[in-house]
């Protein structure tokens, strides 16, 4: 259980939830937003987190939206993990969020607490940076929408008040030939190893990771060497692995030396698959 009392408010649009979180934030009740909930229940029964007041966003239209409008894949930041798998409409996008956690948990778990969440791995988030999907954002100035490069360094930069209200993605890429893959020590719910995601657009190679390294990324200095057609497979595996952005994770589930093993494999499975060697 939780060990101390908090508010719920359930406000039915954009606007009213900012201003409700405006409101609860300068009577010092430090709010949070929240839709499936997983992660802030977790941390909050263990004390790490004491919100006095909870915002759910769910009966916000806009954020339960899935839908292609025009030429883009609209998806609302409280559709959840099993839905959005269900519904298949961007089948790399569907593939990454079915290997977040179990099925009972996906059936809580949004695509925007995933991306949003403070738990390293964030898988939802690798196929949205290889599409340079965009992200509509709503705060005290209003709604804005801006390329997810620009936003997710590392984790979701949001300002306070602000939050993740839908993800757009240009049609194209949806039917891209795409690759992924979630590597664990043993057993199919065990974190992961490695899980590195994979598209190919106008003959190049696309890729992001997570597990890897303390957060998800998308790496364009390891694109070019995976697409430089000079180098051999070897080459390719050792600079790739040579300009990871930071330090390999070493944890329970593996060595950073064993991870970074695995991930020269799956490399080369996903240039296999997407026609890369």
């Amino acid at each position: 259980m939780i060990p101390f009392d908090f508010e719920y408010y359930r406000p039915a649009s954009v606007m009213e939830a900012v201003e409700l979180f405006q409101h609860l934030h300068t009577q010092g009740k430090s709010p949070v937003y929240y839709s499936g909930g997983t992660e802030i229940i977790t941390r909050a029964r263990r004390n790490l987190i004491q919100p006095r007041a909870v915002v759910d966003l769910k009966s916000i239209p806009e954020c339960g939206v899935m839908e292609f409008h025009k030429d883009q894949l609209v998806v609302g930041s409280c559709v959840t993990l099993s839905v959005l798998s269900a519904a298949n409409p961007f089948p790399l996008l569907s593939e990454a969020s079915q290997g977040v956690a179990d099925q009972t948990a996906r059936n809580k778990i949004t695509i925007g607490g995933n991306i949003s969440g403070i738990i390293h791995y964030r898988e939802a988030v690798l196929p949205l940076l290889l599409a340079d999907s965009h992200v509509l954002i709503a705060g005290q100035e209003g709604m804005k929408e801006v390329s997810i490069h620009e936003v997710f360094k590392e984790h979701l930069k949001l300002n306070s008040g602000e939050f993740l209200v839908q993800i757009k993605t240009d049609r194209v890429y949806v039917s891209l030939p795409y690759f992924h893959a979630k590597k664990r020590l043993i057993g199919n719910v065990a974190y992961p190893l490695v899980t590195l995601a994979a598209l190919r657009k106008d003959d190049q190679i696309r890729v992001a990771f997570s597990g890897v390294c303390a957060f998800p990324f998308r790496s364009a200095a390891i694109e070019q060497v995976l697409n430089d057609p000079t180098l051999s497979l070897k080459e390719k595996m050792d600079r790739a692995v040579a300009k990871l952005p930071a330090q390999v994770v070493s944890n329970a589930e593996g060595s950073a030396a064993y991870r970074e093993f695995v991930l020269k494999l799956t490399l080369e499975e996903a240039l296999d698959t997407l026609g890369g060697r």
